[in-house]
């Protein structure tokens, strides 16, 4: 019964922290961001923001880059610090975790440009030895709802 808690605990701490997360690297990625062209703006957001990389966003989580594919989808790509791919509950994930991004891309005025664009997010995480763990797409369909 303490091991259930202690999932859900780490399950809801990582929700939390990952809509930190979205909004912090949104925040300097739209500062670079759709002043022309979507697919120049979407490289050059991608420039600025891997030129800080990688950034250690809290305890668990460090971004180490951004790319984007032509003008509809821009990638995060995240390391989980602590974690290795067999500790990572996915159900935990897709009950918590994918439903704040979602809602963090809906409600975030920094999202803004990439919502009246409609951009495509992924968020990429690898796990400490940098085995890829998961990808949360937030697709416009998601996000428009």
């Amino acid at each position: 019964m303490k091991e259930e808690e202690n999932k859900k605990k780490k399950g809801k701490t990582f929700g939390i922290i990952v809509g930190i997360i979205a909004f912090a690297v949104s925040y300097l990625v739209v500062q670079y961001f759709f002043k022309n062209e979507v697919a120049s703006e979407l490289k050059n957001a991608v420039i600025e923001l891997n030129k800080q990389a990688p950034i250690q966003i809290d305890d668990f989580t460090r971004l180490d880059s951004a790319a984007s594919v032509g003008k509809t989808k821009f990638i995060y790509y995240y390391t989980l610090v602590n974690s290795l791919k067999a500790e990572v509950d996915l159900d935990t994930v897709n009950k918590y975790t994918t439903p704040a991004i979602i809602k963090s891309v809906k409600e975030n005025d920094d999202l803004k440009p990439f919502r009246k664009n409609n951009i495509t997010l992924d968020y990429s995480y690898f796990d400490k030895n940098g085995e890829f763990v998961m990808n949360i797409a937030v697709t416009p369909d998601l996000y428009k709802k």
